[in-house]
């Protein structure tokens, strides 16, 4: 299965590495390092890239990649679903994932990668079960253990390793019962020149935070299951009651954890909740300048504010400035990288964001480059675009009466408008 993991940070450089099976020589990373060379951007190094004698699998998080070395041919979504895992558990660990924090706590991640995987083999991925396994470093552990020096490592196994609930940990107490559920849904588009839709779909996931004491059995029903049009569980999920009721039936994992993955798109459409008013005129070379002007507005928000709007444009490699007036929020221009960023914020409906102003261009120029694509990221709060609903939410097998929430929010995913 998997063979080795090697960490790596945005200037290529091998961090850590880990091997499970025998050793592989870090130059099997130039295969990867040659894909990251032709890249664009991270997004463009294809996940699965084949050598001679080995396969690179590969996620991009937090500004960091995560190359995984298989010897023989094995299912790419699973690698790529453990890599993600793993990245999941650094975060829950450490609050975050960077190379900074991962050279921090060098002990306790190669402690964590000696239990998540077993001679190649994902075992222990649940961040209950790890907890119990490997304890969170703080200070004063820290200073016991290289005083005693003693290890993060429990020397028992975790009480629901061998249950038929392994993700839940037994004798879970709290004195507030809670559960919160944040249905997100991002929002991935491109829109064309003249406002219309060339394509939209919605990915979503419901993410959990369950402090509930006991062994609870929870029911999650909707208003419109229907709407789904792939879905991905959790393993806690019972499928057989989703498959003949379309209820989720499940005994949580203690803590955050996600629930459910879903896809929205090929049954209908896809309401746009933003549009983007445009014009940019590059062809006045003879002059030096060009000109351009963006409007942002709320389209199909159903009343809801649009917020922590960002506006990114790559322009031509020939523009050598931009000189522009936001009436709102700010700007910058980075000459290196030719990406004119608009921090919008707010959308107000009683005054639209704007900015426009001149552009700088070598005299008498042709520009032969594309018009560029605008990049846009968003968020809505209290909405979720595709109008996915929660019914109800039952508890069984205790007698206590929880807190229960749930909160929508809708975000950008890649979400493009050509020019």
């Amino acid at each position: 299965m998997i063979h080795s993991l090697f960490i790596i940070n945005s200037a290529c450089d091998v961090f850590i590495e880990k091997h499970w099976k025998s050793i592989i020589s870090r130059s099997v990373c130039d295969y990867f390092f040659d894909q990251h060379r032709k890249a664009i951007n991270p997004e463009d190094i294809p996940p699965v890239i084949a050598t001679p004698h080995h396969y690179l699998i590969s996620i991009y998080r937090c500004g960091l990649y995560f190359v995984a070395v298989c010897m023989t041919e094995v299912p790419p979504l699973f690698v790529i679903e453990f890599l993600h895992r793993v990245v999941d558990t650094f975060e829950d660990y450490f609050s975050e994932c960077s190379e900074n924090v991962v050279k921090d706590n060098y002990v306790v991640v190669y402690e964590l990668l000696d239990e998540m995987l077993d001679n190649g083999f994902p075992l222990a991925t649940e961040s209950n079960i790890l907890k119990e396994l490997i304890k969170p470093p703080n200070i004063l552990r820290t200073i016991a253990n290289s005083v005693t020096g003693k290890s993060n490592v429990s020397a028992t196994l975790p009480s629901g390793q061998l249950s038929n609930v392994p993700w839940r940990r037994s004798g879970v107490k709290y004195t507030n019962n809670e559960a919160y559920f944040d249905v997100i849904e991002e929002v991935d588009a491109i829109i064309d020149k003249g406002g219309s839709t060339v394509f939209a779909e919605i990915q979503g996931y419901i993410d959990c935070s369950i402090k509930l004491t006991g062994m609870p059995d929870l029911s999650l029903s909707f208003m419109n299951p229907r709407l789904f049009d792939d879905v991905s569980f959790h393993p806690c999920v019972r499928f057989k009651r989703w498959e003949s009721e379309r209820i989720l039936s499940f005994i949580p994992p203690d803590g955050n954890f996600r629930l459910m993955s879903y896809h929205i798109g090929s049954q209908g459409i896809v309401a746009i909740p933003i549009y983007i008013r445009h014009m940019l005129a590059l062809k006045e070379t003879t002059t030096g300048s060009g000109r351009l002007e963006i409007t942002v507005g709320p389209k199909q928000t159903l009343g809801r504010t649009i917020e922590n709007v960002v506006i990114e444009v790559p322009m031509p490699k020939s523009v050598l400035n931009c000189t522009l007036i936001p009436n709102q929020g700010k700007h910058s221009f980075d000459p290196v990288s030719k990406v004119l960023t608009w921090e919008v914020g707010r959308i107000e409906t009683t005054k639209l964001p704007n900015i426009k102003g001149t552009i700088s261009l070598p005299v008498s120029t042709v520009v032969t480059d594309s018009n560029p694509v605008i990049n846009v990221k968003f968020t809505i709060n209290q909405l979720a675009l595709s109008g996915l609903k929660v019914n109800r939410l039952d508890m069984y097998g205790e007698k206590y009466k929880p807190f229960k929430g749930v909160k929508y929010i809708t975000k950008a995913g890649k979400f493009q408008v050509r020019m």
